[in-house]
């Protein structure tokens, strides 16, 4: 079920440079599932269109955002503090369970791979997870990690760096590689090279891979075709090889779409 209403801001923190998390008081939390996100208007009337943002964590009566400034609008959300209010629409999309949960048991040992700000969702999703779970983390550098503290309490943190500064020098690819990981599932979002070295690895490893894509959006809700990515089956909706991110996603089985 999808809402729109006026959230308050219950707090807000910087993680490291340009990356923040706040905590939104909202009823969308009661309907709310890993690997969702929200549409975040900002209230600047010159900023029309909202920000689509993953759910990082869900909790009774309240989300957590986990967000990088990326431009005005973003800039303009980082700067609202506790007692604020906005407005939102969500949850939106489908989350990595709904695609996957049936699947998954209690011997299931599942991979679960984030690059830069697609790590936050990666975070619910390890905490609502009943089987054996390693984390992959990919960042920059070391001077840009966060929730690092949060993802080691719900599964095995593996950690690559661009630049070596941490943890493997690399990708995440390069990381599961060196670090010898096995899977049988493995539920990736990121940046798109870092979901083409995922379903290239899924594939030549015979297993699933359930991937949240990164995509402009406009409006949000499936009506605009703004946010359309190649697929590899005829979309209902549009009637050509097209899927829409936000709502035919933001989940896909790899095998859904051309990366």
């Amino acid at each position: 079920m999808r809402i729109s209403e006026r959230a308050t801001i219950i707090s807000q923190e910087q993680l490291c440079a340009g990356v923040y998390s706040m905590w939104i008081a909202t009823n969308a939390a009661k309907y709310a599932k890993a690997g969702q996100f929200i549409s975040v208007y900002v209230n600047s009337d010159s900023k029309l269109l909202p920000r689509p943002i993953s759910i990082c964590e869900i909790g009774d009566g309240k989300l957590r955002i986990v967000y990088r400034v990326a431009g005005e609008g973003t800039k303009e959300l980082s700067e609202m503090s506790e007692g604020g209010s906005l407005d939102i629409l969500g949850p939106n999309g489908n989350g990595f369970l709904a695609k996957a949960g049936e699947k998954i048991t209690p011997d299931t040992k599942a991979l679960l791979i984030g690059g830069g700000i697609g790590i936050p969702p990666m975070l619910e999703l390890a905490k609502q997870m009943t089987c054996d779970v390693t984390i992959v983390a990919g960042y920059q550098s070391s001077q840009g990690m966060f929730l690092t503290e949060e993802l080691e309490s719900a599964g095995r943190l593996v950690v690559s760096t661009d630049d070596g500064s941490f943890g493997h020098k690399g990708t995440v690819v390069d990381a599961i590689a060196e670090e010898g990981i096995t899977a049988d599932m493995i539920f990736a979002c990121g940046p798109r090279p870092m979901l083409k070295g995922v379903k290239k690895l899924a594939k030549e490893a015979g297993i699933s891979a359930y991937i949240s894509m990164e995509e402009r959006m406009a409006c949000g809700i499936g009506a605009c075709l703004g946010c359309v990515t190649a697929s590899t089956e005829t979309d209902g909706h549009s009637k050509v090889k097209n899927k829409r991110v936000c709502a035919d996603g933001p989940v896909f089985e790899a095998s859904e779409v051309e990366l």
